[in-house]
């Protein structure tokens, strides 16, 4: 049973990052992984669950490891295998073990937001770009994962909505996501 208020995160970190050349669950020998379970962590999720697929990694308490068997599939397999670990919960923070730069500040800000719209929904933004984490209230996830397929995630969804807070965020963080190991490693 889901407790209302209660937040679980899902680090979304089973790519192989083939643009980067390895998985980024590995980047920095976990560094990465470790910073950004710290960050649902301390920013206020209850449970943090890490969707692993490329590279089957130990994770760092007090997350959990969901392996998504079908990771090939793309990004949607993953949020797939993430929001359906999660039993008692009653929002979704979803972030990328790929932007290493956003911390708990950020992750509470986001949150905070979220749980005070009537919408549920919530995102951060970095100047005029909108990045992660996304909040999602469990309302709302039958719609989101019944619009999900190949490597695409929550984007469409959320673009289709009018009730999305955009969360500023650039004071505490870039928010970029490292694609490429020249900028990351």
């Amino acid at each position: 049973m889901a407790t209302e208020s209660a937040a679980a995160g899902v680090l979304l970190a089973a790519g192989a990052g083939t643009r980067y050349g390895m998985p980024k669950v590995l980047a920095r020998d976990g560094e990465w992984l470790r910073s950004a379970v710290a960050a649902l962590d301390e920013g206020g999720c209850d449970d943090v669950v890490v969707v692993l697929g490329a590279a089957i990694v130990d994770v760092p308490p007090p997350a959990r490891a969901v392996i998504a068997q079908d990771w090939s599939k793309g990004l949607s397999a993953s949020l797939r295998a993430g929001l359906s670990a999660i039993d008692a919960a009653g929002y979704a923070v979803l972030h990328l073990v790929d932007t290493p730069d956003v911390g708990a500040d950020v992750v509470r800000r986001v949150l905070a937001a979220a749980r005070s719209s009537s919408s549920g929904l919530a995102r951060a933004h970095y100047g005029s770009r909108p990045g992660h984490p996304v909040v999602v209230a469990r309302w709302h996830w039958p719609e989101l994962l019944a619009g999900l397929h190949g490597d695409v995630g929550a984007g469409p969804f959320l673009r289709a909505r009018t009730d999305v807070v955009a969360v500023e965020c650039a004071d505490l963080a870039t928010g970029v996501d490292i694609d490429d190991v020249s900028s990351g490693r």
